[in-house]
């Protein structure tokens, strides 16, 4: 049990150092272009799922709904997203990525995996599909425990 305990501990700390230089890597990086990363989130799930209504855009990015309608508030006055009616529901709207946000997405994309190929060049081929696997691994299992109704605090497992 210790030496799992240990194993538990060492993962958390080399976890938590990198996603804490990762997150800001994102910050500094995709500043440049800008937006904010949470921008540039929403960008990305309109570019993965196509249109979406604010609660299916708030559910993807982990956040309540007021903070997305600001993400879509500011996206919308940069040019980057638009609003359309929402085909079966005349209260709701859905959002869309503009040719102009579609240009900006794929620049952000286009630097964010130079950066990443030249992090890869250091790590062994044999290790670079475990690592894949594990990421997402370790996205499914944590992404299960996260609420996305907004406003929750305090779960636990």
């Amino acid at each position: 049990a210790g030496s799992h305990t240990a194993s538990v501990e060492a993962f958390h700390q080399a976890l938590k150092a990198f996603l804490k230089v990762y997150q800001f890597r994102d910050r500094d990086r995709i500043c440049c272009f800008d937006v904010s990363v949470t921008q540039s989130e929403a960008l990305d799930v309109l570019v993965e799922s196509g249109p979406a209504t604010q609660n299916q855009l708030s559910a993807a990015l982990y956040l309540d709904k007021s903070t997305t309608s600001r993400v879509i508030a500011t996206l919308e006055r940069k040019g980057y997203v638009r609003r359309t009616g929402h085909p079966n529901d005349g209260r709701a709207f859905l959002v869309e990525i503009t040719t102009q946000g579609q240009k900006l997405h794929d620049t952000i994309e286009a630097s964010l995996l130079e950066q990443q190929a030249r992090m890869l060049a250091t790590v062994p081929d044999e290790l670079r599909a475990q690592m894949v696997e594990l990421l997402r691994r370790m996205t499914a299992t944590a992404s299960a425990g996260i609420s996305t109704a907004g406003g929750v605090c305090c779960v636990v497992d």
